[in-house]
């Protein structure tokens, strides 16, 4: 990130080190930057997202005496893509994490989860709990169905007509035809990323996505959900999550902020920041604004 004008632009960053870890058989690629004492670890959004836009937003972080670690999840980027449907699992992609952490002797992790990576996080720290110094779940949620009311009602502002045309293609399973494709742009573009520009890592990660992982799990677009994780639900369970955590949003956000105020009224030691000016990626969409709320959490979190 840098400078010019007045304005943030984002270039490619290299990460100080490339590390290939074997998950399940297959080969996992992670990147490294920095070498604080404090490690941050990054689950990207997707799924089957390469995690460039998530680490580049992210890797500035070495500069205040973070290490910064993000890896391509399996079926993802430089790691291995295989095509058995099998492995896209949220459960698997939990001990994908774990194997990454003790692989990189990470210890102890503030763990930051973006979207479908922060589903992940919810999941993880359920189940790994010891392991985390604080949590920041940014623009995500813990049910699925609730997030699925709320996307009708995003959709619902494109108009009657426009729903049913969506409607009936989604009942005809002609999801490619112009039409269709155009009410998910102006949604993707209302809330997704509101910049008139999307930033450089964002369109690496798009053009590289891997479809299949995200059919399979989420659906075939970002407001139609079909796939295994439909019926997810970790709302009850977020009271066994003990550290502190961090839920960032943006007001115009895909996963709202009633999904927001949702996971912070059942968590213990939760805080809640909404960006005004943002939808689904604060971190390229207000900068200015999400770095401050995150560096202060992430501050009162050092040596705990």
């Amino acid at each position: 990130m840098k400078r010019d004008e007045g304005r943030v632009m984002w270039r490619e960053i290299p990460a100080d080190e490339r590390h290939e870890i074997t998950v399940d058989g297959y080969k996992v690629i992670a990147y490294s930057f920095g070498s604080g004492d404090e490690t941050l670890l990054c689950l990207n959004g997707g799924p089957g997202l390469p995690c460039d836009y998530l680490r580049e937003a992210h890797s500035c972080l070495k500069d205040k005496g973070f290490r910064v670690v993000a890896f391509d999840q399996l079926g993802t980027g430089a790691s291995d893509r295989p095509t058995d449907p099998k492995l896209w699992d949220i459960t698997r992609y939990v001990a994908e994490v774990e194997t990454v952490r003790k692989a990189l002797n990470l210890g102890r992790v503030h763990l930051l989860g973006h979207s479908w990576g922060g589903w992940l996080s919810i999941e993880y720290a359920v189940t790994h709990p010891e392991n985390l110094k604080s949590l920041i779940l940014a623009d995500t949620n813990a049910d699925m169905p609730h997030l699925v009311s709320e996307l009708m009602r995003l959709r619902d502002a494109l108009g009657s007509e426009t729903v049913a045309m969506m409607q009936r293609h989604e009942a005809q399973g002609t999801l490619t035809h112009p039409e269709y494709q155009a009410a998910v742009t102006i949604l993707n573009y209302r809330h997704v990323c509101r910049l008139e520009e999307w930033p450089a890592p964002v369109k690496r990660s798009l053009d590289d996505w891997n479809m299949g992982p995200y059919v399979t799990m989420q659906g075939p677009n970002e407001f139609l959900y079909t796939g295994n994780l439909k019926d997810w639900n970790r709302v009850p369970d977020l009271h066994k999550i003990p550290c502190p955590t961090l839920i960032v949003t943006g007001q115009h956000d895909e996963l709202t902020p009633a999904c927001s105020l949702r996971m912070k009224l059942h968590l213990k030691n939760a805080e809640l920041h909404v960006f005004p000016n943002s939808s689904h990626m604060p971190f390229y969409e207000e900068p200015h604004a999400y770095y401050p709320v995150l560096l202060n959490f992430l501050d009162h979190q050092r040596g705990k």
